[in-house]
């Protein structure tokens, strides 16, 4: 699980970083949150089936248990992209707070 995990990360940070180039921070930051709002609503919906479909079974509790691991396991690598956006907009945030303080700073720094 760790493994997969860790590649699936190396693989959206290469990946982001070439879509960083092409569109700004906050837009490349912005849309990778719409695409994983729009996943996590498609695993919702395929959670909802699943449920609906267990009141027609007669062991229902165990046919909802299932369908709620399956619901996340499918949400938990979405969860995993979002922290990693949550990291990269702190950094972001981080580095532009930092421009805007050097900015306000004397260029003599030599006086005392």
């Amino acid at each position: 699980m760790k493994r997969s995990l860790l590649a699936v990360l190396a693989a959206l940070s290469t990946s982001g970083l070439s879509a960083q180039s092409l569109v700004g921070e906050p837009e490349f930051i912005r849309v990778q949150r719409d695409a994983i709002a729009s996943e996590r609503d498609g695993v919702m919906a395929v959670y909802q089936e699943e449920a609906k479909a267990c009141w027609q079974k007669f062991a229902v509790n165990a046919c909802l248990r299932e369908a709620r691991q399956h619901r996340r396991a499918a949400l938990e690598p979405l969860r995993q992209r979002d922290l990693l956006l949550n990291a990269q907009e702190r950094q972001w945030r981080t580095e532009q707070r930092t421009l805007r303080l050097e900015g306000k700073q004397p260029e003599n720094r030599s006086r005392p």
